[in-house]
């Protein structure tokens, strides 16, 4: 017979430990941080020793601690994919994939067609990602646009872009050399920067880079762009079918590479997830037409 602790203390203790906090592990747990202390308090009562050091701005793991966090945090991982592959067991194999709303609308749903065709047995279901939110461990893999560098993941590089200023017609027709973007309105991406000094540099305009207004993602900087707002600068990867049906056009053809790459950034654990091999080939698949 086994003789476990309670699984909620174990649960609470495992949050705050990933988090640091009781706040962060109440707010996942959907509970009051008091009710995520009692919980760990009650378990360190249990086992007999402490589980975190507990100092007035900080809550530090201890030694125990740190030995019981990443066994128990794998285990409750895989108790949490054996459900959903047990939910979805009638249903066929569920992917999950994390992803930024721009390169999902610009670039994956249009083809995703061609994958259902092949594997009409998998559900896709694709969830909000991208620069500025983390990896989710819901999620099967995601395709998301970085340095390579996800501490704990695979990370496997899918395609690169390059960078285009892109602008309404009119506004375009405005715009005679890259001097003239000193007197309009820039659009930039709040996460992204360097993608503006990167491109005035190739273009050889010295100074501080002029200033504009900021978006959250790519997808809001090209609604403005196409709103006649301002200037933004884009990978062309998302401006190919704006620029053919004419919402948008390109002022000068100057087009610089991107820093960073799409990934497919995966857990190891997550390779044999039914569905993502299929998934994985697809992706790679359709790479050329993203370049």
């Amino acid at each position: 017979m086994r003789r476990l602790p309670s699984l909620n203390g174990l649960r609470a203790f495992e949050a705050a430990a990933r988090h640091g906090s009781f706040t962060g592990a109440a707010a996942e747990l959907h509970v009051s941080p008091a009710a995520v202390s009692r919980m760990v308090r009650l378990l360190e009562e249990r086992l007999g020793f402490p589980l975190f050091d507990r100092r007035a701005n900080a809550l530090v793991l201890t030694e125990r601690g740190r030995a019981l966090q990443p066994a128990l945090t794998e285990a409750l991982d895989s108790i949490a994919r054996r459900v959903e592959q047990v939910s979805a067991m009638r249903a066929g194999p569920v992917l999950t994939v994390g992803m930024g709303a721009t390169v999902a609308v610009r670039w994956l749903i249009p083809r995703l067609s061609s994958f259902h065709l092949s594997h009409p047995e998998i559900e896709v279901r694709i969830a909000t990602g991208g620069a500025g939110a983390p990896m989710n461990d819901d999620w099967t893999c995601a395709v998301l646009l970085g340095d390579g560098q996800w501490p704990g993941y695979e990370a496997e590089r899918l395609f690169s872009s390059t960078m285009q200023p892109v602008c309404a017609p009119r506004l375009a027709a405005e715009l005679r050399t890259p001097a003239d973007l000193a007197a309009a309105t820039l659009l930039h991406v709040s996460h992204w920067g360097e993608d503006w000094p990167r491109w005035l540099a190739a273009a050889g305009m010295e100074g501080p880079t002029p200033k504009g207004l900021s978006f959250g993602s790519y997808a809001m900087t090209l609604q403005a762009a196409t709103d006649g707002i301002g200037v933004a600068l884009a990978p062309t990867l998302y401006i190919l079918d704006d620029l053919a049906v004419g919402r948008l056009a390109i002022p000068f053809p100057l087009a610089v590479p991107m820093v960073h790459s799409w990934y497919l950034v995966y857990r190891a654990s997550r390779r044999e997830d039914a569905g993502f091999a299929p998934f994985r080939d697809w992706l790679y698949a359709r790479c050329g037409e993203a370049a």
